[in-house]
């Protein structure tokens, strides 16, 4: 019988993604605003990528760097590059919540390695979601809250 050609588009998509994915990796998901960053993690020496670009290069200052290393260096790991390799899938929102998503990402992957993991992580607040959201516009108003300017005459 003779396959359609969207079967064989299906099919050699569905190869494709299997071949991409290793098996026994450590995931963990992580949202701040809309931002919504998946983070996969083995236990392995390697890079961090982030949509494909190195970690460096997407969070480029020394402030950021020394935000996203945080939970590593409360478990104890010191050179995370050098004990994990990880893969992130970053969307939404602008860098500064991306960060706070990962960061948030990396705790949960973490926090289902070890139960201490989890009691450490907890404790400095990183496993928590930040529910802070952008309020939305309502009618009438110029923004969520702001009225218009009210003219006696």
């Amino acid at each position: 019988m003779a396959r359609t050609k969207k079967e064989e588009t299906i099919e050699q998509e569905t190869t494709k993604t299997k071949a991409k994915v290793k098996s026994g990796f450590i995931a963990g998901t992580g949202r701040r605003k809309t931002a919504i960053a998946r983070v996969f993690l083995w236990e392995e020496k390697g890079e961090f990528t982030i949509n494909g670009v190195d970690i460096a290069e997407y969070f480029k200052t020394e402030e950021e760097q020394v935000q996203w290393l945080r939970p590593f260096h409360l478990v104890g790991v010191s050179h995370p590059k050098a004990k994990y390799t990880g893969s992130v899938k970053l969307t939404g929102s602008g860098k500064s919540a991306q960060l706070g998503a990962l960061v948030h990402g990396i705790s949960s992957a973490l926090a289902t390695v070890s139960e201490e993991f989890r009691s450490i992580l907890a404790k400095q607040g990183l496993l928590t979601r930040d529910p802070r959201m952008v309020e939305r516009k309502k009618y009438f108003l110029h923004k969520a809250r702001k009225r218009p300017q009210y003219s006696k005459r």
